[in-house]
């Protein structure tokens, strides 16, 4: 029907009057009705940064296009004309009566993108000195606490949890289940860094994801959780992906493991190792000490009170070495923990789960009526 027909068939009481600002607030409520939140993909053109705050580009497939912006906060990865894109975004009318996307999330598409991308944000962070090997914290010789970044779903997780108690049991885990793939999960890593950094006690960070295709490990390789890692006043590690993989949490990470596996490797030393050297160390003091005593009665003729004295010191200098390569090999055993009235528990934390309690004299199993967080105030 043409606009004069349908006028004219309507009384002029049916045909409402706006202002410029009533009827663009009108479209902008009927917009965000029907697209609260839409994915579009398509082909950057016209990129262009103002003043340092705002990027603008159009969206163009063949000879259509759409205009975007979005804040430079919201730029996760360097975007070039060409590219081609997925936008998370919300359409609108602007106030100057043109129809634009504002873009909330935006995701190079394609391995050729996604290396010319991500080569273009390494090296601008690479210029600005986030992955310097002269910043870079050696960890804690020893670690009592990590707190991990996972998805506690991923087999990568599971792997980690499996090899850090066969090598070392009696550590504290604190874990925070986030995302590890897809739009939302820079922010959601993000996040539980900025926790461990301001509310936990925890010695090191570990970062993990196991392995997946090149836009499953896009995440890793955003640019605000980047800075995050490289922010991080507590060491960092990083297992994620397969050994070739590389991404750019990895090079500002103060440690990259090749697998979350490699990284429980890297965090504990091996039990059975320490307890063998241990025991080799106590033997080759009792054996030096043993040869100290027979110097000792050779010489105690001539410099009975020279060689009492240098006894002395050499039976008090062996003697402390005893005692603390003893008081290690004691620390070890996890009988000794369970002995001053701590508990193990595993299983889930969930109500309603089962959970098994070993105590030093009882195996017990429970039932979980409730699970809330324990305020350390």
């Amino acid at each position: 029907m043409a606009i004069d027909d349908y006028v004219a068939s309507r009384p002029p009481a049916e045909l409402l009057t706006y202002t410029v600002t009533e009827f663009i607030d009108h479209c902008n409520l009927a917009l965000e009705q029907t697209f609260p939140l839409v994915y579009i993909e398509g082909e950057v053109s016209s990129f262009k940064i103002n003043q340092k705050k705002w990027v603008f580009f159009d969206l163009k497939e063949n000879d259509q296009t759409l205009s975007c912006f979005l804040p430079i906060s919201r730029l996760t990865f360097p975007v070039a004309d060409g590219m081609k894109v997925r936008v998370r975004a919300m359409p609108k009318l602007t106030r100057w009566g043109k129809f634009s996307l504002v873009i909330d999330r935006i995701i190079p598409l394609g391995e050729g993108n996604l290396k010319k991308s991500l080569e273009l944000l390494r090296q601008k962070l690479m210029r600005e000195g986030l992955f310097d090997p002269n910043k870079k914290r050696t960890l804690p010789t020893v670690i009592q606490t990590i707190g991990v970044i996972s998805s506690v779903d991923a087999a990568g997780y599971a792997d980690f949890l499996k090899i850090l108690n066969a090598r070392w049991s009696g550590l504290r885990i604190i874990t925070a289940h986030v995302q590890v793939q897809g739009l939302s999960a820079p922010e959601q890593i993000i996040r539980a860094l900025r926790y461990f950094n301001q509310s936990s006690d925890v010695d090191v960070i570990a970062i993990l994801r196991g392995g997946g295709s090149a836009d499953d490990l896009a995440a890793f390789n955003d640019e605000e959780l980047v800075r995050s890692i490289a922010a991080s006043r507590i060491p960092t590690i990083t297992g994620i992906g397969h050994e070739v993989d590389e991404s750019l949490a990895d090079l500002a990470a103060d440690l990259r493991a090749s697998t979350p596996s490699n990284a429980a490797e890297l965090l504990t030393p091996d039990k059975i190792a320490v307890v063998h050297q241990v025991k080799t160390d106590i033997t080759r003091i009792f054996t030096e000490l043993n040869r100290h005593f027979q110097d000792a009665e050779t010489a105690v003729e001539d410099e009975t009170n020279d060689i009492t004295a240098y006894l002395l010191q050499k039976i008090k200098d062996t003697s402390f070495k005893v005692t603390d390569q003893t008081r290690l090999l004691d620390s070890m055993n996890p009988e000794q923990v369970l002995k001053r009235g701590y508990a193990l528990l595993t299983g889930k934390l969930s109500p309603g789960a089962s959970i098994n309690l070993t105590t030093y004299q009882f195996n017990i199993q429970a039932e979980v009526k409730n699970v809330q967080k324990r305020s350390k105030n």
